[in-house]
């Protein structure tokens, strides 16, 4: 599996509301601009004018759309129909049935807001794995997290989990292996050799020489 370097919990809240939004993340994504308004209104139903709104809100809190847009929380639904003026929050059911009319949406709101494909930003979103992969000593599951943030920050729409997480293995990998060959290109053979061998486990000891130094000295002695 390509993601299985994640936590089991990274997997569960890549791309989905894990909780209810705050009211300050309420009011910061959900809350309809004079535009947003307007284009919402636009809207021939209700529940049409509901679930364009509420998508509205989750690409700019999350960075995608769901694919289930009856899935957002409660608490968003009454807090847009509120704005809408729409009393009965329950049909944003209905939106859920039309699928044509949902990627009717959503291709309008990325061009309004402004969102790109993954494919499109994927080689700036590589250069920025690798630039914290240079200076930092991130985990992949660290450099994971922080990429899809990078793609919510840039308004870049989240890709597959799989996608994402290959690009991330990937860069890493080449990128240490960058760095790995610059350090030892000048290093003379016999200090190669010599680093090599502090891998090794001596004769008569439990671990390696460099495990060994490794090891801080838990008791102060002369010996210690």
């Amino acid at each position: 599996m390509a993601y299985e370097f994640l936590s089991d919990e990274q997997v569960r809240r890549y791309g989905v509301f894990v909780a209810d939004p705050t009211p300050e993340e309420l009011e910061r994504f959900f809350f309809l601009d004079q535009q947003g308004l307007a284009l919402a209104r636009k809207k021939r139903r209700r529940h049409n004018r509901l679930g364009w709104a509420d998508q509205w809100g989750t690409a700019r809190m999350l960075g995608t759309f769901l694919e289930d847009p009856a899935g957002v929380p409660r608490v968003v639904v009454d807090y847009v129909a509120d704005q809408l003026g729409i009393e009965d929050a329950s049909c944003i059911k209905e939106y859920a049935e039309r699928g044509p009319t949902q990627y009717e949406h959503t291709g309008e709101i990325r061009d309004l807001l402004g969102f790109r494909e993954f494919a499109d930003a994927e080689t700036e979103i590589a250069a920025f794995v690798a630039s914290r992969v240079a200076k930092t000593r991130d985990s992949r599951r660290e450099l994971f997290d922080r990429a899809a943030l990078r793609l919510v920050e840039e308004r870049v729409l989240l890709p597959g989990i799989t996608p994402l997480t290959r690009l991330v293995a990937e860069v890493q990998r080449d990128t240490l292996g960058q760095i790995n060959a610059a350090v030892v290109a000048p290093t003379p053979v016999h200090t190669r050799r010599a680093l090599i061998e502090t891998l090794e486990v001596p004769g008569g000891q439990r671990v390696s020489t460099l495990e060994w130094m490794r090891t801080p000295v838990t008791k102060l002695s002369g010996a210690g």
